[in-house]
C-alpha cells in the first residue's frame, strides 16, 4: 500500500514538472535575433551585440567565444534593440553560436560570431622598458648561483664563525 502511494506520488511530481516545463519549450524562439558587429572578428578584441525580439529592457547574450556573459540593456526590446558588448577570448577560432537570454527564456543559436585566427601570436617576451635590465634578470634566473656567489657565500660564513669563536672566548674570560 504504502509503495504505490510513493508511486502515485512521483508519478504526480512528474507530470507536474513536465507541464510546468512546456510552456518554456512552447515560447516562440523564432522571432528574437543577435546581430554580431563585426562579424569576423580577432581573438581578444571586443564585439558589440544587438538582439531584436525580446520584451523588456534587459537580456544577456553568452557564446563559447565570448570571455564572459554580455549584459543586454535598452529601451523596450519589442520595439527597439537591445544592445551590449563582449570581449573574445585569446587563442580560439571558428564559428560560435550566440544564445541570448531575455523573457525569462534561453534563445539558443539565434546568432553565430566567426573568430579568426590572428596572423602572428608572438613567441617570445618583447623588450620593452626595464632599461635592460629585464634580460638580465632572465639571464640570472637561467643559470643560477655561479662560482662567484659560492666563495662570497663561503667567506661570510667564515667571517661568522670567526665573530662567534671570539665571543665565546670573551666570555669564557670574564666569567673566570
Amino acid at each position: 500500500m504504502r509503495r504505490g502511494l510513493l508511486t502515485l506520488r512521483g508519478i504526480a511530481a512528474a507530470a507536474a514538472l513536465v507541464a510546468a516545463a512546456a510552456p518554456a519549450y512552447a515560447h516562440d524562439q523564432g522571432r528574437v535575433h543577435a546581430t554580431i558587429t563585426p562579424s569576423s572578428a580577432e581573438p581578444g578584441s571586443r564585439v558589440e551585440v544587438s538582439v531584436t525580439g525580446c520584451g523588456g529592457t534587459t537580456g544577456a547574450a553568452s557564446s563559447g567565444a565570448f570571455t564572459g556573459e554580455a549584459k543586454l540593456t535598452g529601451r523596450d526590446g519589442d520595439k527597439y534593440s537591445l544592445n551590449g558588448s563582449a570581449m573574445i577570448k585569446n587563442d580560439i577560432g571558428g564559428a560560435y553560436d550566440v544564445t541570448v537570454i531575455c523573457d525569462g527564456h534561453p534563445h539558443q543559436g539565434v546568432g553565430t560570431v566567426q573568430v579568426g585566427q590572428q596572423n602572428h601570436v608572438p613567441e617570445a617576451p618583447v623588450r620593452a622598458g626595464g632599461g635592460g635590465s629585464a634580460q638580465l634578470a632572465v639571464t640570472a634566473e637561467e643559470e643560477g648561483p655561479g662560482t662567484l656567489h659560492a666563495v662570497i657565500g663561503l667567506v661570510l660564513a667564515g667571517v661568522a664563525a670567526v665573530a662567534v669563536a671570539f665571543r665565546s672566548v670573551r666570555r669564557r674570560r670574564r666569567s673566570e
